[in-house]
């Protein structure tokens, strides 16, 4: 079996917050024994299941489906031996939308950590990158804390970006609403929505690791599980004003160019209401028919012409006095 096929990385820990690198039968080796190893897999090749069942066979098949499944949401299920946990990270590969949220899958006990993953996430190679510089986990429980804190660290500037987008929609809306904002803002509602759906469940799988007793999990470990949940309460706050606001802007928005409408409409309701008696009469006048006043009187055209501009001014007043405009 080739394990450059399937085994995307490897590593035993040696507790000191270094990593060496396992290749061929030492993974093997290694993922079986006392020392602490971690192995990171990719879901999407065919025999990665098939190592799971040969490798680590005392894991029960719920929980290989559970690893190698398509589709996934965030979860904790514990078991005697250790605990299976699927998380989302924001994807932040090239030309991916970062609400098109990455899981990476964790079985993890207190000799042996098993990460699977089907897209690429910027939290697993920020651990193999500080286990190569001996600043990564030195246990099964600082493995856990380091992967949750930058899962969720990560996410902190896709927030913030999405915040700022919604303030500068804001600021537009305010000062010249337009119709072009529109998708803007449903864009930033739904972002927060998707986002909302996957960082929910994610607070109570830290809740229930943060009163977990598992062995590996000391007090330490629980304190900076506290952290990482207390910035998912934070995310979950912001994400919900968010929405809020978007809702907010798009309703202000609405208004704004209900008024806009309005005040146009206004306008020619009043130009047409001036226009309608000149309209009647050059209309009466205009029959052709015998007996209309002033047909043989060179002076007729300016002296009509100057009872119509009389009339347009006397509506003028008449709409003034009434509040009309």
């Amino acid at each position: 079996m080739d394990a450059k096929q399937h085994v995307m990385d490897a590593f035993e820990i040696m507790g000191d917050g270094s990593g060496v690198v396992l290749t061929g039968d030492e993974i093997s080796k290694r993922i079986k024994d006392d020392a602490l190893a971690w192995v990171h897999l990719d879901a999407t090749h065919a025999l990665s299941r098939t190592w799971l069942n040969e490798e680590v066979s005392y894991l029960d098949s719920i929980i290989i489906d559970a690893l190698l499944a398509e589709e996934t949401r965030p979860r904790i299920v514990e078991f005697e031996q250790g605990v299976l946990l699927i998380l989302r990270g924001v994807n932040l590969n090239e030309n991916a939308t970062p609400e098109d949220m990455i899981s990476v899958r964790v079985w993890i006990d207190q000799h042996r950590i098993i990460t699977i993953e089907r897209r690429p996430l910027k939290a697993v190679q920020d651990i193999r990158e500080r286990l190569k510089a001996g600043k990564g986990p030195k246990n099964s429980g600082d493995f856990l804390t380091m992967l949750s804190a930058r899962l969720f660290e990560r996410m902190e500037p896709v927030f913030s970006e999405l915040d700022e987008r919604l303030d500068d929609v804001e600021e537009r809306v305010m000062d010249e609403p337009d119709t072009k904002d529109r998708p803007t803002i449903t864009s930033i509602r739904k972002q927060a929505i998707v986002f909302r759906r996957y960082i929910a469940p994610q607070r109570d799988v830290m809740a229930f690791l943060r009163t977990s007793e598992q062995p590996w999990l000391d007090q330490m470990h629980k304190r900076r599980l506290q952290e990482s949940l207390d910035r998912i309460v934070r995310y979950l706050e912001d994400l919900d004003a968010i929405r809020e606001r978007a809702q907010i802007v798009k309703d202000e928005l609405s208004n704004a160019l209900a008024d806009k409408m309005n005040k146009n409409m206004y306008v020619l309701s009043v130009i047409a209401a001036i226009f309608l008696p000149l309209g009647f009469l050059t209309g009466m006048l205009g029959i052709n028919i015998g007996g209309i006043p002033g047909a043989d009187n060179p002076w007729a055209f300016y002296i009509f012409t100057g009872i119509l501009i009389a009339l347009v001014g006397l509506q003028t007043l008449v709409f003034k006095k009434l509040k009309w405009f």
